[in-house]
């Protein structure tokens, strides 16, 4: 395997994913049209934001997780854990309805794309209001359809039983990982311990050790491999939400295809906010506070509230954890018994994880 090409491209995984998420979605265009041509409008936006972005990171962890124990290649596996990008789907299209955000990847954002069809049609009642509805609408049918392409990709019944508790599993814990953190921003409990449960269930889990033991389940791999991808794939998925908390308040619009410092007008208590508060002086950690969560921050609020978090230390803390948690599962992929040349790209998406810009 060459080393030149990105992980997620090795073996054409990405263009791969790309196409078996194609097939399954053209399908089901058909089945929307053959109910009523009204539909079409919910076709073209899961197209467009399931096809039209993404890194493709959670079908690649569960496919060289797959391969690393020992699993052949074939489409039918592809498939399967292209399944993990419309749960992935459907978890974006309900975080930017529940954050309020414009836009994701550059382009609106579901609820406000239905917004704009409202306003443009001139239907009746308010515009904002079905927005929200067909966002809620299409987050739960992604899910739905998740569902069906696992249970449509083709694989032998008998890996399909053994993945099925993981991919249930992960579903439930991305979901109540959600409420968790809508209920922190409205409790403002503010530690660094709870910041990291949210973070563990919102999104280290099912980012990088469940998709991992979906491969492993799928390849029918021991219960000491699965246990040694936990080893690897907890404290990396929660490096890669860490990152994740660095960008959402220092990361570049025009890169990350997200305002400016939308974590903080949304008002998250993630790590990188809790380690601030932990050791700001009381007058920085009262006006970050104060300012937390408020919509209407402008640039040069950001600007206060990121000169805040990073003279506190916490950005340079944050940064030192994160190099910890990959270090840390770097051992654990060391230690275990995989084959070498998969986990060979495992090190590397590894790296494409945490080191990432968007």
């Amino acid at each position: 395997m060459t080393s030149d090409i990105s992980p997620l491209d090795t073996a054409g995984l990405r263009q791969r994913v790309d196409r078996a998420l194609a097939d399954f979605l053209a399908r089901r265009r058909a089945d929307l049209a053959a109910i009523d041509p009204a539909l079409g409008p919910v076709a073209d936006a899961v197209d467009a934001f399931v096809l039209g972005g993404g890194k493709r990171l959670r079908p690649a962890f569960a496919y060289w997780g797959y391969r690393a124990a020992g699993g052949p290649d074939g489409d039918a596996v592809v498939a399967a854990v292209a399944a993990l990008e419309l749960v992935q789907a459907s978890a974006l299209i309900h975080d930017d309805l529940m954050d309020r955000s414009d836009t994701r990847r550059g382009e609106p954002a579901v609820h406000r794309r239905f917004e704009a069809l409202h306003g443009k049609a001139g239907w009746q009642g308010d515009a904002a209001a079905f927005g929200d509805s067909a966002a809620i609408l299409l987050g739960d049918l992604t899910l739905v359809w998740s569902d069906e392409l696992l249970h449509t990709a083709g694989v032998d019944p008998a890996a399909l039983a053994r993945a099925r508790p993981v991919f249930d599993a992960m579903r439930t814990e991305v979901t109540v990982g959600q409420y968790l953190d809508v209920l922190t921003q409205a409790t403002g409990e503010m530690s660094v311990e709870r910041a990291g449960k949210v973070a563990r269930y919102k999104s280290a889990k099912y980012t990088v050790e469940r998709p991992l033991l979906l491969g492993a389940a799928l390849a029918g791999a021991p219960a000491a491999l699965s246990a040694a991808y936990s080893a690897f794939g907890l404290p990396l998925g929660e490096a890669f939400q860490l990152r994740d908390d660095v960008l959402g308040v220092f990361g570049d619009p025009a890169v990350t295809g997200k305002p400016a410092g939308d974590d903080l007008r949304e008002g998250k208590r993630t790590y990188l906010v809790a380690a601030a508060c932990a050791t700001a002086p009381e007058a920085d950690r009262t006006e970050l506070l104060s300012r937390l969560g408020d919509p209407a921050l402008d640039a040069a609020g950001v600007d206060r509230l990121r000169t805040i978090i990073e003279s506190s230390g916490a950005l340079r803390r944050t940064e030192e954890r994160i190099a910890e948690l990959t270090a840390e599962a770097a051992a654990a992929l060391t230690a275990a018994d995989v084959d070498p040349d998969a986990a060979a790209v495992l090190r590397r998406l590894a790296d494409a994880a945490t080191r990432r810009t968007v």
